[in-house]
């Protein structure tokens, strides 16, 4: 049995060098993963793109491109046959069909293949043909990828760090009060657990909803066909030193690290490592609307998330013998719902969120930028005399009623630190002013060639996957 296990790992190892190898000298293969939190905008995100890069004409900071590089666009059936296929053409219609809606957002992992016919430039290209680059689309949600930073914490560590954010959160005091009577000498009991299980997670609930970032463990929200089962029948307990097996604590414990080696694990092994760039998608805007103490938890996460992605650069052996994301982008959506004349400060306050885990990946030696962008342009600009000033303004049809309607969401700073720095419970938070809309995707009418209308996506693709089009 040992020599069979052995030997099969062999032989996955020699699938697994002869593929890379091929990659590297036929058919490139980018892996580009895409990910971000709760209404964040991955679904769009890659709807457009692959819109946009079938027709290219609104992309003319994609070098390939605008050079002509790029001759042929097109669909192929994508290499891993266990994952759903990511609905693309269900996703367009939904935003350019004659009644546009927003598509239904990620649930689960999908992926898509988008191969691009290039022709290489410089001396190369003088004597070499077109070549055909993959491009794989690995589309999973954001909760997953919070799970990714539980793999190194221990029960007690999570829970305490997990019951320290309850405090400052919203509908939590019923469950803090059920936790808090739990004692070393508890007994396990189930259904004291699922009662336990089912209160914590609508405290995370709760928590998503008022636009806090870290709601882990994420399948808690996304459970799929593991509801109900005891991996996702635990929740944070306060410390019980001298609890002993059989009691309700250890078994948390116990199903804490089954989470971690039957459900974070496998993700991390199967999927999420063979990632070789990474979009991570950030409703900075809403997150701005709902306070101080959502933006600190906001600016938290994005400390956390960089230590999932072994950010490093790949050479010809790493990419024989396991990836490393080189190229990470993290990208303020909806641009489109502020004035073209804020969107430095939004990037600058993107750029300040995610200072720390920029500086990590960098010195790891992978390349790293943040970009406020809007994968689907839903609102035009326009300006307004009032109170003796010119106001700039975005129109578009509001989301909750349908109507078309002129917004002015206030001011961004011109210094993030002010939005940064310990401001909770500052009744001037950006003087009261400020307010995120929730606009629908307008009616477009698409010229031959033209993907949908957007806001840097094309500045977005040329960080990403330029470089491997020339």
């Amino acid at each position: 049995m040992v020599l069979t296990r052995v030997t099969d790992e062999l032989a996955r190892g020699l699938e697994t060098v002869q593929g890379a190898v091929s990659e590297a000298l036929f058919e490139p293969v980018i892996r580009l993963g895409v990910t971000g939190l709760a209404r964040s905008g991955k679904t769009v995100f890659i709807t457009s793109l692959v819109a946009n890069l079938l027709d290219r004409g609104r992309m003319p900071a994609l070098s390939a491109a605008s050079s002509g590089a790029i001759s042929a666009a097109y669909l192929r059936p994508q290499p891993d046959d266990t994952i759903p296929r990511f609905p693309f053409e269900a996703n367009l219609e939904a935003l350019t069909g004659a009644n546009p809606r927003w598509p239904t957002p990620t649930s689960a992992i999908s992926e898509l293949r988008l191969s691009l016919r290039v022709q290489p430039q410089g001396l190369l290209g003088a004597v070499s043909g077109p070549r055909t680059v993959h491009l794989d689309i690995v589309d999973y949600p954001g909760e997953w990828l919070l799970d990714l930073g539980l793999m190194d914490k221990t029960y007690a560590a999570w829970s305490e760090d997990t019951l320290t954010r309850m405090e400052v959160r919203p509908d939590t005091k019923a469950y803090l009060t059920q936790a808090g009577e739990v004692t070393p000498d508890t007994k396990h009991d189930e259904p004291l657990a699922e009662t336990l299980a089912a209160s914590f997670t609508e405290t995370l609930h709760s928590a998503r909803k008022a636009g806090f970032s870290d709601c882990t463990p994420g399948r808690f929200l996304l459970p799929g066909e593991l509801k109900g089962s005891p991996a996702l029948t635990f929740a944070p307990l306060p410390p019980c030193e001298g609890a002993r097996r059989g009691s309700l604590y250890r078994e948390f414990e116990r199903r804490f690290e089954a989470y971690k080696s039957l459900i974070v694990k496998p993700f991390f092994r199967d999927h999420f490592a063979r990632i070789d760039r990474q979009i991570v998608l950030v409703d900075a805007l809403g997150t701005i609307h709902n306070g101080p103490t959502a933006l600190a938890d906001l600016r938290q996460t994005m400390r956390d998330l960089l230590g999932a992605f072994r950010p490093g650069q790949n050479t010809f052996l790493t990419a024989l013998l396991g990836r490393k994301v080189d190229r990470i982008l993290f990208a303020a959506t909806k641009a489109d719902h502020i004035h073209h004349s804020q969107h430095a400060k939004l990037t600058a306050i993107m750029d300040a969120l995610v200072t720390d885990a920029r500086r990590r990946a960098d010195f790891a030696g992978a390349q790293t930028a943040a970009m406020s962008i809007a994968a689907l342009r839903a609102t035009v600009e326009e300006e307004r005399a009032h109170k003796g000033a010119t106001l700039p303004m975005v129109r578009g049809r509001l989301l909750e009623t349908g109507k078309d309607a002129a917004f002015h969401p206030g001011e961004l700073p011109d210094d993030p630190s002010v939005l940064l720095a310990p401001a909770d419970g500052d009744p001037a938070w950006l003087d009261g002013d400020w307010q995120a809309m929730s606009f629908a995707p307008g009616k477009m009418s698409l010229r031959a060639g033209e993907g949908p209308p957007h806001i840097r996506l094309d500045r977005a693709a040329e960080f990403l996957i330029g470089d491997r089009l020339r």
